[in-house]
């Protein structure tokens, strides 16, 4: 059914249908709409749920950590410090191999304090062993959340949803809901194998010395890189199911005959696309492609959306603090280690929530084309003369 939705309320809808028995969050802007509509099916009984409000996002990682072991689908969400705060419960649910989809509704990072979005909170956890798939739309979003419960449950993976802060989850659009029917089929019921059962005592998490701590790590992250295949496969069989799939890994824009090629992430591919359409219309050979999912790192898929590329910039919402661009430095490794010598720059904007227009766009790829080679990442509209001083910040 096509409704017309706020962002939030349809990543509930996503949810609901999913059949989660446990739900626990602790409320942060911008992600407390969709614990909200949640909190209030639960307490209407339009959705058979533990709903547990915990104390703080720490205790909601642990509540649904608990629910996964303990034989329930789960659900979570947060953003920015939330997402910070629950970094430890983060690295046990990946370490266990437990299957759990969590939202991060994607907010800038403090200090200074900001309620808009950037990729800071996510990017901040990439290494903790979740799969991480960034959406463009609602669309999308209320799509990627079924996905993301067949991915964790076939992989025993934990997979975390990103959707931009505000720009996403506070938007209206029309948006398709699936059919209950139509998400059991796609969707089979829960059934975790390690299920901890009083009746077979064992443990998940327990002690590990150092002759074997290696290996577990070495097998959680084997099962990282095998999940890209999933990944790909289930967003296929979700568009023979429903008619829209995503392109698994990476998703390609014009890029027939581009020389200049933009590589982003989320709801920014939309300004990306008006962007390059209207530089294409100019006669610039350029194109885009949007990295859906980031962890794992789909390299191959990246390798195969760049082959006819002569140069690569990547805009991105998070950076590395004396470092520069993440996306920008793993790419350029994947390439270097496949042997293909594309120069890759790295524009870091829309931090904070701040715009990134399509005329901002098209002057980053006119920069781009030309060639220059920039050696560090640069902030795409920064004022230098506004830069505040120690005493300021």
């Amino acid at each position: 059914m096509r409704q017309l939705l706020e962002g939030s309320r349809a990543v509930v809808e996503a949810v609901r249908l999913c059949r989660p028995q446990v739900i626990a969050a602790y409320p942060i802007t911008p992600q407390t709409h969709i614990i909200e509509h949640l909190a209030q099916f639960v307490a209407d009984g339009d959705l058979p749920a533990g709903f547990i409000n915990a104390e703080s996002e720490f205790g909601a990682a642990s509540v649904v950590l608990g629910a996964v072991a303990g034989g329930a689908r789960a659900f979570t969400a947060t953003a920015s410090q939330g997402l910070l705060l629950m970094t430890e419960v983060l690295y046990n649910i990946a370490g266990m191999r437990l299957p759990l989809v969590m939202v991060c509704a994607n907010r800038a990072v403090s200090a200074p304090i900001n309620i808009f979005s950037d990729h800071q909170d996510s990017m901040s956890v990439r290494d903790a062993g979740w799969v991480q798939l960034y959406v463009e739309s609602n669309q999308e979003a209320v799509d990627t959340v079924i996905q993301a419960y067949r991915i964790a449950e076939t992989c025993e993976l934990p997979v975390m949803v990103c959707m931009d802060g505000f720009f996403l989850t506070h938007t209206f659009e029309p948006v398709e809901i699936p059919e209950q029917a139509a998400v059991d089929e796609f969707l089979p019921p829960f059934h975790f194998a390690r299920t901890l059962n009083p009746a077979q005592p064992m443990t998940l998490g327990g002690g590990s010395e150092p002759d074997n701590y290696l290996e577990f790590r070495a097998a959680q992250h084997q099962a990282m890189e095998q999940a890209s295949e999933v990944i790909a496969a289930i967003d296929l069989d979700f568009g023979d199911h429903f008619g829209r799939s995503y392109g698994g890994l990476a998703e390609p824009y014009r890029l027939e005959g581009a020389d200049t090629v933009m590589v982003t992430l989320g709801s920014t591919m939309g300004a990306v696309r008006d962007a390059a359409d209207t530089l294409r219309g100019n006669g610039m050979p350029v194109g885009a492609v949007r990295l859906r999912c980031f962890r794992p790192f789909p390299a191959q898929a990246l390798i195969h959306c760049l082959a006819g590329a002569k140069r690569v910039v990547v805009l991105e919402k998070a950076f590395s603090a004396g470092m520069g661009g993440i996306v920008s430095t793993e790419l350029r490794a994947a390439l270097h280690q496949a042997g293909m010598p594309i120069p890759v720059e790295s524009f870091i904007g829309g931090l904070g929530g701040r715009d990134l227009t399509p005329a901002v766009i098209e002057e980053i790829f006119h920069l781009a084309a030309s060639g220059k080679d920039f050696a560090t990442s640069r902030f795409a509209g920064l004022d230098t003369g506004a830069m505040p001083s120690i005493e300021e910040t």
